[in-house]
């Protein structure tokens, strides 16, 4: 038998030297797993068998070598959803929360005129923003598509029963059928320039599928596939959002302002202040100037 408080000390500092960013938060979420109880149901514990101590010393092990938290625990939060994760898919980022809020405000903001709003996800991977959308705005008819077929086994498990309507494809060509009709789209795409290979975080490069990680020698590539697929799926006035890598605060709103196809190009920041997403509007006229609403 172990007292949790000096588990949780030791198990900190372990993972403290082994480079963890969070210790004392991935100590917690560990051991409560193990335990079967929450973070902060903890202090409640008064002893830690020998078993549960043994699966802990495990997985502990296993994140200290640089495995993803939520690999080990099997599922990410995101918003008020829940999804499973593992090797294969890559996993939610808190940042990306915002992106999906901003989606859900433009579709719930359609909804509340009796429309019923029209979504399409792009590289969906785990399906974590589309299954946010169709929670939070129930009125939506939310697509998603993801072109990796083990990421896309990883959402299909994650959508069923959501009423979202999943395809395995690719970003440049799906739901040609909704050309014109589309009043949100969204993506979190791959944006990472293959030259940044050594910045990536070890939990990122060595366990995230690269085929979401990695775009092109300056990361843009499916940003630019995303903006000239948006003008084809949008109907006019409809709004785009895509994530991007914090150094392409400029480059990223870049791609849809070249060319004067887009209207109210704006770059939007995360909760620490770091460029983080990019929306647009497709002009209501092609070639007028766009007023109202800011996307």
């Amino acid at each position: 038998m172990s007292g949790p408080r000096q588990l949780l000390r030791d198990a900190a500092d372990r993972l403290r030297a082994a480079g963890v960013a969070s210790p004392e938060h991935d100590a917690g979420e560990l051991l409560a797993h193990v335990l079967g109880t929450t973070r902060a149901q903890l202090p409640l514990v008064a002893e830690v068998g020998s078993d549960h101590a043994h699966r802990y010393d495990d997985l502990l092990a296993r994140r200290a070598a640089r495995e993803p938290l939520q690999h080990l625990l099997g599922a990410a939060w995101f918003r008020h959803v829940e999804v499973a994760v593992g090797p294969g898919v890559f996993v939610p980022r808190p940042e990306t929360e915002l992106l999906a809020g901003w989606a859900i405000e433009h579709a719930t903001a359609i909804a509340a005129t009796g429309a019923q709003p029209v979504v399409v996800d792009l590289c969906t991977g785990s399906g974590v923003i589309a299954k946010s959308i169709a929670d939070e705005v129930p009125r939506a008819q939310v697509h998603a598509v993801e072109l990796d077929p083990p990421a896309h086994a990883w959402a299909e498990r994650n959508l069923a029963g959501t009423g979202v309507e999943l395809r395995l494809g690719d970003l440049a060509t799906a739901f040609e059928e909704l050309a014109g009709e589309v009043d949100v789209l969204v993506s979190n795409p791959p944006y990472v320039p293959l030259e940044a290979w050594e910045s990536v975080a070890v939990e990122a490069r060595d366990h995230d599928p690269h085929l979401a990680l990695f775009s092109g020698d300056d990361g843009l590539d499916a940003i630019r596939v995303i903006a000239r697929r948006g003008l084809v799926l949008l109907r006019p006035g409809g709004v785009v959002g895509v994530e991007h890598a914090d150094v392409q605060g400029a480059s990223a709103p870049a791609v849809f302002s070249d060319g004067g196809r887009w209207a109210e190009v704006r770059d939007h920041r995360d909760l620490a202040g770091r460029p983080r997403f990019t929306t647009a509007r497709r002009p209501r006229h092609e070639g007028a100037t766009v007023g109202g609403w800011t996307a």
